[in-house]
């Protein structure tokens, strides 16, 4: 069936694509069969707020061959907004997708970001998970900006292992950047793929199924984690809730006006 790009709408700024799964890995199995050079993000609520008071990252979704709904305030967003069918795609779910996906066409993946102790579970744990997986490079770059000369390192060592799906774990904004200042320049699809690092390698414990579909998985994760979170999540929440209630309010005031401007 593929994915329609034109499936998508404009979320506080943000362009979101509607997809699901199987559509999604079989565009970026598509892609990564022909060497070419795109990028994929799963993004929830935080990094839509985050593109509202940063342009620059604001352009790098928008600039995504995909941009996907990681959680379900933008499912819902989506579906408030006329696609009534929107699904999540979870970047963690996705990456075994796309891992299964890709041991079975023989096609190598790569791991970049995250501590090299998470990378040595990664590379233990995940051809479990999808028997017969190729791991062909796992960099754990340092925590801060790269020289020049570093990323030029980093980006032959990709280019040569030969993988064409390249995972990376940054974390938001950092890894979204990272993917479009590499396009063009890696024979790869990137993507950005959040926590799913961590959840593999098994050092954080995913939020149980109903708990997701609740749209309350932010809750779980500030519990687990809630000195790392809670600032976050006390500004994206409510301010997420607010913004999204006011685009709607503005979307259903244009259009009353120009129905009444038709007749």
């Amino acid at each position: 069936m593929g994915i329609d790009v034109r499936n998508s709408r404009i979320i506080l700024g943000t362009r979101v694509h509607a997809s699901n799964y199987a559509d999604t890995t079989d565009a970026v199995m598509a892609w990564a069969k022909t060497g070419a050079s795109k990028y994929v993000c799963a993004t929830g609520a935080h990094g839509v707020i985050e593109a509202q008071d940063d342009a620059s990252f604001q352009h790098v979704l928008n600039e995504a061959d995909l941009n996907l709904p990681d959680g379900m305030s933008l499912v819902n967003a989506l579906r408030k907004l006329g696609i009534e069918d929107a699904s999540r795609v979870y970047g963690p779910d996705l990456t075994l997708h796309l891992c299964r996906a890709a041991a079975k066409a023989g096609i190598p993946i790569g791991l970049y970001g995250s501590t090299q102790g998470t990378l040595d579970l990664l590379a233990e744990r995940l051809p479990k998970l999808a028997p017969g997986l190729q791991i062909a490079c796992a960099i754990s770059p340092p925590f801060r900006p790269l020289t020049v000369a570093e990323d030029e390192a980093y980006l032959t060592e990709i280019c040569e292992s030969g993988a064409r799906i390249v995972f990376v774990g940054l974390g938001c904004p950092r890894q979204e950047r990272w993917c479009a200042a590499h396009k063009g320049r890696i024979p790869a699809v990137m993507l950005a793929v959040g926590a799913a690092f961590d959840f593999h390698a098994g050092q954080l414990r995913q939020s149980p199924a109903v708990v997701q579909r609740l749209g309350m998985e932010w809750a779980f994760r500030l519990a687990m984690e809630p000195r790392r979170l809670w600032k976050r999540y006390s500004r994206v929440v409510p301010r997420f809730m607010i913004e999204f209630a006011r685009q709607m309010r503005q979307e259903r005031k244009q259009k009353r006006f120009t129905v009444t401007s038709v007749r």
